[in-house]
């Protein structure tokens, strides 16, 4: 498999969202995770983003799903990018207010760098976490 099959195996298994059990077999050891967004703050690894993920189709986003709109890949860089929308409604427990049963669509980003054994080494994402905090009625 080409370190693009996997970033794009491993984007799906993290969308899914499977969690890191359904991520880590295409993911190197200790690999980062970073993003500018106060939702995610404090969470610097692809294992805890993974399980963050799971967490929200579990509790408050139960019905989850995202569309993919565009995907690159970079050989000078080792670098996949994933470009696309997450889609949601606040209807289950969990997030810092009762079910709001609000909806929301968030543009995001991922920037998937991958090392010499094809395995994701770090990924980068870029999302406005305040926009989509509000459309669910979380601020």
């Amino acid at each position: 498999m080409s370190a693009f099959e996997t970033a794009q195996k491993f984007f799906q298994a993290c969308e899914a969202p499977q969690g890191w059990d359904g991520c880590k077999s295409y993911v190197a050891d200790g690999a980062g995770f970073s993003c500018q967004a106060g939702a995610l703050a404090g969470v610097t690894t692809l294992r805890d983003y993974c399980e963050w993920m799971k967490g929200l189709a579990a509790g408050p986003l139960p019905d989850c799903t995202y569309t993919l709109h565009a995907k690159s890949w970079d050989p000078d860089t080792n670098t996949a990018t994933f470009v696309a929308t997450f889609h949601a409604t606040h209807t289950g427990e969990g997030g810092p207010v009762p079910p709001t049963n609000k909806s929301f669509d968030t543009d995001y980003v991922y920037a998937i760098r991958m090392n010499g054994d094809g395995k994701v080494a770090s990924m980068t994402k870029v999302w406005n976490d305040a926009h989509a905090l509000a459309q669910l009625g979380w601020t």
